[in-house]
């Protein structure tokens, strides 16, 4: 269960919610209003653009959706099984989100479409690094899926069901992150443009430097 879990879980999710929304509003803002850290509206586009005999958007949009699916590729095969656990892979998982975000800023500084695949693939491999907490299915690249959890546990507390109060905190928490993280995307976009990229980038460094310090001080205390 949840309650289970570490404390700074809820932390995470949030910085974690935060950098995603950093990155989608900027490129919502940057590219044509298209997303980057879900799909569905991508996926819809590929649709309307097939129809539409717009074949250039099209192998473009593919391209992003096979893009996140590498990201979370990646993660799925440096990380064994779904649940949260200390001394996994993450600091490293993170560092390399890090790594894709400063690429894509760089072609998108240049006017390289390979920018947002880079940043589609950040955020596939983000998603899938905390797809599972112990029970909990959480998704820290767009909130559809927690809202509608988040309603079900409402459904069925009026029901007279227990509410589980640390998993419906863990929503909100990442809620308030991905929206706060677009509105400072939106912010730093207006002044900085594309450059706005170096503070998600930046978040993903200093999460994986956290964590780092976090588990190594687990295992001094373990032995």
């Amino acid at each position: 269960m949840i309650t289970k879990l570490p404390r700074w879980v809820e932390y995470g999710s949030f910085i974690l919610a935060l950098i995603a929304g950093l990155v989608n509003s900027i490129g919502l803002l940057g590219f044509k209003h298209q997303s980057i850290s879900h799909l569905s509206g991508i996926a819809t586009l590929v649709g309307t653009g097939i129809i539409n005999s717009e074949l250039g958007d099209v192998f473009h949009l593919v391209v992003i959706l096979l893009s996140f699916l590498l990201g979370a590729a990646i993660s799925g095969f440096y990380i064994r099984g779904g649940a949260l656990k200390l001394g996994r892979n993450y600091s490293s998982l993170l560092s390399l989100e890090a790594f894709f975000l400063l690429g894509s800023l760089y072609f998108l500084t240049k006017d390289f479409i390979y920018g947002h695949y880079l940043a589609s693939m950040a955020c596939g491999l983000q998603n899938a690094l905390v797809t599972t907490f112990s029970g909990a299915v959480v998704r820290t690249t767009h909130v559809t899926g927690i809202f509608t959890d988040l309603g079900i546990m409402i459904g069925a507390k009026l029901r007279g069901e227990t509410f589980d109060k640390r998993k419906g905190l863990l929503f909100v928490l990442i809620i308030s992150g991905f929206i706060l993280g677009a509105t400072l995307g939106a912010y730093f976009f207006i002044h900085l443009k594309f450059n706005a990229l170096y503070i998600p980038a930046g978040a993903c460094l200093l999460l994986a430097l956290t964590y780092s310090v976090y588990n190594a001080k687990f295992k001094n205390n373990k032995h």
